[in-house]
């Protein structure tokens, strides 16, 4: 006798999918791949790829490199928009979930950390408070975000270490955060509770050989047209805005519109500042035990997909 068919009702809803690694890694295609193997859509998890017109130089695929897989979440924000990792985990689960009620496999491609843990894991994000923020703000243009680095340094190292000194809207944040709470800001961070059935698939690429494709890429972001971009974002207000004004390549384009250095000199600062970030999100999924690290070497592309698809096959039909 035949089995009555499994009510639709109660069918297991698949996994998610996230492929993970640092910049210049081969996620993207990788992802292209395992959607249309496995009947699923790409779920961006690339911050800056959320911005409308910052294409070159995000590396967003084009329509022909996605092969006719579906892709959600890239060009949803204006870039004089503050990126807000509340406000995608609202829009990414909302996607997952819709996914997943109707049998496709949602593959979360990107390499921002936060939002990819925002979107999968248990996670809750403090409030505001607007005087503790422009107060902070205030003390950020007076003093500089050193002092401000500094400051965090002693309150919650942990933070200091995880944020360049550089970056003052994150240092505000965090210190926001403290005040507001009362606890580290590390302490609001997630942990490794899960709210999918996930699988996290990481691209693994030796350090000269993604120092390699990182130069390489940004050589041909500027022979696609970097300038241009960031020169036709600047007249919408790209300068406007907190985050995507500070994205890799964008923000030293800006600084060489601006006079302050060479494009040349852009150029080379975006290749070093690119590789000290791919190090960092290296570090930052290390840390995280559930993810399965793959080879992503130039020579074992095919083989990549073959162990990937095996993995996900596995877990998917299981």
């Amino acid at each position: 006798m035949n089995a009555a068919p499994v009510p639709s009702s109660a069918r297991r809803a698949p996994p998610v999918v996230a492929v993970v690694g640092p910049t210049a890694a081969g996620k993207s295609g990788l992802g292209v791949a395992i959607a249309r193997r496995l009947g699923g859509e790409v779920v961006n998890a690339d911050s800056m790829q959320l911005y409308r017109g910052m294409d070159i130089g995000t590396a967003k695929l084009t329509p022909a490199e996605q092969e006719g897989v579906p892709h959600h979440l890239l060009d949803i924000w204006d870039v004089t928009v503050a990126a807000s990792v509340a406000e995608y985990q609202r829009l990414a689960r909302a996607e997952i979930d819709r996914l997943r009620a109707t049998g496709r496999v949602p593959v979360l491609v990107g390499g921002s950390g936060l939002y990819l843990r925002g979107a999968i894991d248990a996670m809750d994000f403090p409030g505001t408070d607007p005087a503790v923020r422009a107060r902070l703000e205030g003390e950020l243009a007076a003093q500089g975000s050193g002092v401000l680095h500094a400051r965090l340094a002693a309150a919650d190292p942990g933070a200091a270490r995880a944020i360049l000194p550089s970056n003052g809207r994150r240092i505000v944040r965090a210190l926001e955060v403290i005040e507001i709470t009362g606890r580290p800001f590390t302490a609001n961070l997630p942990g490794h509770e899960a709210v999918y059935d996930t699988v996290q698939l990481g691209v693994d690429v030796a350090r000269p050989e993604l120092d390699a494709r990182i130069a390489a890429r940004v050589d041909r972001m500027w022979e696609g047209g970097l300038v241009a971009e960031v020169r036709a974002l600047e007249a919408a207000g790209l300068r406007s805005g907190r985050t995507a004004s500070r994205a890799l390549g964008y923000q030293q384009v800006l600084a060489a519109l601006a006079g302050e250095c060479t494009e040349q000199e852009a150029r080379e600062e975006t290749v070093r500042a690119t590789k000290r970030f791919a190090r960092r999100q290296d570090s930052w999924f290390r840390r995280d035990p559930r993810v399965h690290w793959l080879s992503g070497a130039a020579t074992d592309r095919a083989e990549l997909t073959g162990k990937a698809l095996a993995l996900l096959e596995e877990a998917v039909t299981a």
